[in-house]
């Protein structure tokens, strides 16, 4: 048995059973036994997409001379010289047994994650069992003779790994996105009873719709309503008073058109797109994993989409400079800073890691993160086996993935432009250098004492120096002469000296980008890794291989670069062209598939971003998947409106500010989120997905803290640069963060309010500490992309938002502002409703507000607060790796030496304290959490 793993171990390993295709045979096929067709069907497909790259692709080099051919050969053995496979008898077969992990001597696939499931292992015992048919004819095409066949199309592919794969139909309606936009006639007789001048090409597609299950629109919302609704979808922040009422006096037909445009204009526009589209790649200021060290310069590509969308640069263009801004520009510094998206994503490379593996995974991110990015497609799935449900052959994956294998990180150096922000640099470098410098002067003092331990060595044995001292008799020099704890103390700060060399770099004009090459030796821990000279640059690329079963130790057929073949005239195997043809030079790959993405004949681009500028607005997309467009994703809700959309915004220069305009200027989006028959709706759109009413849906994450800081008068609107560091839970803020077995430097909040009091898109983001609040209400990780945020209702929420620092703080510092000004408790009362709810009290509402503020004064006056000072040092622990031993030691806090504290309750009265609970009250409340 053990000599039989040998032979099959990497046949098994890669025998990963695949999707199985239709099992029902056609009429052309009556010849076939059922046992044939079986093989064909379930059996062969998993052989030559999984076992073949080892066993039998290339003659050359068949793994523990196991062929797999044939049926004789599979049959046979390898290397061990004992069968495989006893025919019949599946339990006392070698093969079997391996896949079903019975014998603890044979565990194949070895990996718990690749392990067969019981139906997968079901099909090798069933083929087995029913004596190993074997045959080399394949299923008769699809015809049209057939009325099943009449209704199910072939896509044309690069072609899969097997015949059956490659010949296999789909439903028409699975494979829409392939298929060219179309330019739908627009439904104006859904609006036959609507004046000309108030029709709207988006509401004619909406009621037609709702029309069909007659279902009645709302009416428009409110003045008030719709301004808050317009300020938080184009800037993330609350309208302010003024705002609103300049808006409610205004009569004139133009003047929601115009107030549209108004806030497009808005600077915070750019930082609320922003903050989509960061969700999208996966942007974080950090690399992620056991190093999570800081990318130093990271920050200017999040800068740099706020730049662009401020300039509504067209969608087009702006896919283009993320994905090959240095092939299209190398002279231009925003081009170059640009390509920041191709290294959004996570990712380490240190002295234990294999160059192979961590290339791997990175040419494997970038797949991926453009597939879901651009062409609201997972590759994913494609890199082990052909597609299971969708078009995408196992040789696109790998094509795809041949545009990047010129791609190497670099820091390149790129001059700070006038537009970015680097205010403050030198006050904060200078506190940086500080620690740096204390580190190393502790470092310092550690190698004295060591010299001095050898010196007094040396003289006690009678030797004069190092030299005269055999090698294996020699003290350990790195510490020789240091207590356990200060040989602790030695690698925890030669971290910290990484970790603030590396947070030195922050202030120096790099970019976080990339080039093309041969492979370079890019480490992760290294500060700064520095594009190399043109001696260095010249060499091959690296060549792309299939994988079969996605493993590196399995490269089978070699490929070129491509694009994703099903999609219409995109298949340059049978019909290439400018367009869908990418170089296999060095460079212009990247630029090639950038244009390929950007152009009007693409099938997905338009498609996907309409999609998500309408989920923006209405919550969900007309497309619920915006990163899935194949058969496991939603259908469109309407198909007609989104290829009319898709159409108009390649018509209006994939403006995305013009398409905004017209979405917010349709009767749809500025109707009521009351239904006007709620039973009725509940009963035929439950989901609301006809849009017979405005969705209402919770702020994001950032945008409740935002708009806190914006209420109560805090709110710092200072744009870009490095990220500030606001205050979030001192619990969570001095937990231990690990590095690579140590601990980084604890998480400090910066001393001033003002730099700390900045919109959240600005806030430093690590991968692997982060904001409670923030997460709590489902802000999304910075590992996977994120096509849609959840909205989820638990109650941590509540503990977050009533009982959480940050917003006791904002409720105090509200309070404080109102109490500024001469005015009566009621007007006071009044002022905070209007400030948290746009709102003036009831009547109800203000006298049971007045009762309790009363009745707070009262209870705060007899109970003065207890001054809670700041953590000046935080106690760290570790075990030592060497010892065994936990040791122990203390890391000053400096930046609360200077800390300039937010409001307290100490420091203002009764009546304050008091009126901030009715602050808080409100910040819970639902009309100031949701957005209707």
């Amino acid at each position: 048995m053990r000599a039989l793993s040998l032979s099959v171990s990497l046949g098994i390993l890669l025998c990963l059973a695949d999707g199985l295709l239709s099992s029902s045979a056609r009429a052309d096929d009556a010849q076939l036994t059922p046992q044939e067709t079986f093989f064909i069907q379930k059996v062969r497909p998993l052989f030559e997409q999984k076992c073949l790259g080892c066993h039998g692709a290339t003659p050359d080099d068949i793994k523990g001379e196991y062929n797999m051919l044939t049926r004789a050969a599979l049959i046979k053995g390898g290397e061990s010289e004992e069968p495989a496979v006893i025919v019949g008898k599946p339990e006392q077969s070698p093969f079997w047994k391996a896949v079903t992990w019975k014998d603890d001597s044979i565990q194949m696939p070895p990996q718990e994650r690749n392990r067969l499931n019981d139906a997968e292992i079901e099909i090798i015992k069933q083929w087995i069992a029913d004596g190993a048919v074997w045959t080399d004819r394949n299923l008769a095409p699809p015809t049209t003779n057939s009325a099943n066949a009449a209704q199910e199309i072939v896509m044309s592919t690069s072609g899969g790994q097997s015949p059956t794969w490659t010949n296999r139909t789909y439903e028409p309606e699975d494979v829409w996105a392939y298929q060219p936009i179309r330019r739908p006639d627009i439904p104006w007789q859904a609006l036959a009873q609507t004046p000309a001048t108030k029709r709207h090409p988006i509401d004619a597609f909406i009621q037609r719709k709702l029309q069909e299950k007659r279902l009645t629109p709302s009416p428009p919302a409110d003045r008030k309503t719709l301004i808050r609704r317009a300020c938080y979808d184009l800037t993330g922040l609350p309208p302010s008073l003024g705002e609103i009422h300049s808006f409610e006096k205004q009569k004139s037909p133009e003047a929601w058109s115009q107030k549209v445009k108004h806030l497009l204009e808005s600077p915070q526009y750019g930082e609320q797109m922003t903050q989509m589209w960061i969700d999208i790649v996966r942007y974080a200021d950090t690399s992620g994993f056991a190093n999570d060290y800081e990318r130093p310069n990271a920050w200017r590509y999040r800068d740099y989409l706020v730049r662009s969308f401020n300039a509504d640069k067209p969608y087009n263009r702006f896919i283009i400079e993320q994905l090959a801004g240095d092939e299209l520009d190398p002279a231009d510094p925003e081009m170059l800073i640009a390509t920041g998206f191709l290294r959004s994503g996570p990712w380490e490379h240190t002295g234990m890691s294999v160059a192979a593996v961590t290339r791997q995974l990175f040419l494997d991110d970038i797949t991926q993160s453009v597939g879901v990015s651009f062409l609201a497609h997972s590759f994913r799935c494609a890199k082990c086996h052909d597609h299971k449900f969708d078009p995408v052959p196992t040789r696109d994956y790998y094509r795809i993935q041949a545009v990047f294998a010129p791609v190497q990180f670099a820091d390149r150096k790129v001059a700070y432009q006038s537009y970015e922000n680097i205010s403050g640099f030198d006050h904060m470098k200078a506190r940086t250098e500080k620690l740096l410098a204390e580190t190393k002067a502790q470092q310092q003092k550690f190698k004295e004492k060591t010299d001095a331990a050898i010196a007094a060595w040396l003289k006690e044995n009678g030797y004069k120096n190092l030299k005269q001292v055999a090698a294996d008799k020699r003290p350990p020099l790195r510490w020789f002469g240091l207590t356990e704890l200060e040989k602790s103390l030695l690698k925890i700060n030669n971290k910290r000296i990484d970790y603030f060399e590396r947070e030195l770099k922050r202030y120096e004009p790099y970019c976080f980008s990339v080039y093309n090459g041969p492979s370079n030796n890019f480490r992760s821990t290294k500060a700064v890794n520095l594009i190399p000279g043109p001696k260095q640059r010249q060499g091959n690329v690296e060549e792309i291989f299939i994988l079969a079963g996605g493993a590196i130790t399995a490269p089978t057929d070699k490929v070129t670069p491509g694009v994703l073949s099903a999609m219409a005239g995109s298949n340059d195997r049978q019909n290439p062209n400018a367009w869908n043809t990418i170089p296999n030079t060095a460079d212009g790959r990247r630029l090639a598939l950038a244009r390929w993405i950007a152009s009007s004949n693409n099938t997905l681009t338009a498609r996907v971003i309409v999609n998500r500028i309408w989920q923006l607005h209405f919550g969900t997309g007309l497309v619920a998947t915006p990163n899935n467009f194949g058969q496991k994703g939603a259908k469109p809700s309407h198909p007609e409106l989104l290829d009319w959309l898709a159409t108009w915004f390649m018509d209006h220069g994939w403006s995305i500010k013009q398409l905004h305009h017209l979405i917010m200027t349709s009767q749809t989006y500025q109707q009521s989120s009351t239904p006007v028959d709620a039973e009725q709706v509940r009963t035929l759109d439950p989901s609301n997905q006809l849009l017979s009413h405005f969705p209402t849906r919770r702020l994001t994450a950032e945008q409740i803290r935002d708009s806190l800081l914006a209420i109560t008068n805090e709110l710092n609107p200072e744009m870009g640069g490095p990220g500030v560091f606001p205050e979030i839970n001192w619990e969570v803020a001095l937990q231990p963060r690990h590095i690579m077995g140590s601990v980084a430097p604890a998480y400090q909040p910066m001393p001033k309010p003002e730099q700390r009091n900045r919109r959240t898109l600005y806030a430093f983001r690590y991968r692997t500490l982060s904001d409670p609040m923030l997460d709590v209400f489902n802000r999304p990780g910075s590992e996977i992309s994120c096509e849609r945020r959840d909205e989820t209702t638990v109650t941590p929420q509540v503990f977050a938002l009533f009982n959480g620092q940050f917003t006791h703080d904002r409720a105090l510092a509200l309070a404080h502002l109102i109490r500024q000004k001469d005015q009566t408790l009621p007007d006071a009362v009044s002022q905070i409703f209007q400030q948290v709810t746009l709102r003036t009290p009831t009547e109800s509402e203000l006298k049971l507000a007045l009762t309790h503020v009363k009745e707070m004064t009262d209870y705060h006056a007899a109970h003065p607060p207890r001054k809670i000072p700041l953590p000046r040092e935080v106690k760290r622990s570790m075990i030592e790796e060497l010892t065994g031993e936990s040791f122990t030691w203390t890391e000053k806090l400096d930046l609360t030496e200077n800390y300039i504290q937010d409001l307290k309750p100490w420091d203002v009265d009764a009546e304050t304290r008091a009126l901030a609970e009715l602050c808080l009250v409100l910040m819970n409340s639902n009309e100031f959490i949701y957005l209707r």
